[in-house]
């Protein structure tokens, strides 16, 4: 059973980059799936003090993001840094944003899935 547990250890952790910031500190790994498809979890992380217990823990938040999203999440990461440098909206954003608003672009499997997030593991 080790050698199968360090295999899959190995196999998932292909990749990380620490990125600290401040009181964060950002974690970029890059895993794989029993299918060898690749995926990016990137994971903030910020030191917190605990008053009622008199001691520091870490708050982690994690997003993963699959390969098949990465061109769209990219984009739109590069359309908000340049926002933030310019002022200027990307010549796309107003055809974006109707998009996003219209009940055809509602991916049902997505509310499915976060539906199922609430159901006990069985």
């Amino acid at each position: 059973m080790t050698e199968e547990r360090d295999y899959q250890n190995e196999r998932e952790g292909l990749f990380s980059k620490a990125v600290k910031a401040g009181k964060r500190t950002y974690f970029f790994d890059v895993k794989e799936t029993k299918g060898e498809d690749k995926y990016i979890t990137i994971t903030e992380s910020k030191r917190r003090f605990d008053n009622d217990l008199n001691h520091f823990f870490y708050e982690k938040h994690k997003i993963f993001l699959y390969k098949e999203d990465f061109e769209k999440v990219s984009k739109a990461l590069n359309d908000a840094i340049n926002f933030i440098a310019t002022g200027e909206y990307p010549a796309d954003y107003h055809e974006e944003e109707k998009t996003l608003g219209s009940e055809d672009s509602t991916d049902k499997s997505v509310d499915k899935w976060f539906d199922d997030l609430n159901k006990p593991i069985e």
